[in-house]
């Protein structure tokens, strides 16, 4: 996870260095300033955003989630990853309902790649977006379809009932 004095910026794989370097550049505010996570709300960020994810891993619905620091999205992906952190733990919504939450009711596709660049993995549970007709995409390598049918089934979520064709 990356933190600013603002909140959570980022949960990004160690790997990933490209975004890694991405967010080090944003401006007006670097995430690195000597060594890493030094100030004490960053410490703080960093904390909460772990206690809500080990409630989320024991199985246990996480209460409000940490602050994010979403400065530097535009402001659609900003209204979209709201939208998306809103759906509660167990429940799903389609590309097509969220772009109806955020007042843009034909922009399903929109909605889609806003989900697609979100960079707070579970922080904004991604995995509660869904396809129509079926589960839909979840980016790929870590971020499998498998991994997201395992996270809504930990979350109580009928699975087998999104996979059926009408």
């Amino acid at each position: 996870m990356v933190a600013t004095d603002a909140g959570i910026a980022a949960v990004v794989q160690a790997s990933d260095r490209a975004a890694i370097r991405g967010l080090e550049r944003r401006p007006g505010d670097p995430l690195v300033e000597g060594p890493p996570h030094t100030s004490a709300s960053r410490r703080r960020h960093l904390a909460a955003a772990r206690a809500w994810l080990d409630e989320l891993f024991d199985g246990r619905p996480p209460g409000v989630g940490p602050a994010l620091d979403t400065r530097d999205l535009p402001g659609w992906d900003r209204r979209v990853l709201e939208a998306v952190r809103a759906i509660p733990w167990g429940s799903t919504a389609t590309y097509g309902e969220i772009a109806r939450r955020v007042g843009s009711p034909r922009a399903s596709r929109a909605v889609g790649g806003a989900v697609g660049r979100n960079r707070f993995w579970l922080l904004v549970p991604c995995h509660r977006v869904v396809a129509a007709d079926g589960l839909g995409g979840y980016g790929g390598g870590l971020w499998s379809l498998e991994l997201k049918r395992q996270l809504l089934e930990r979350e109580g979520v009928d699975v087998a009932r999104l996979l059926r064709t009408p």
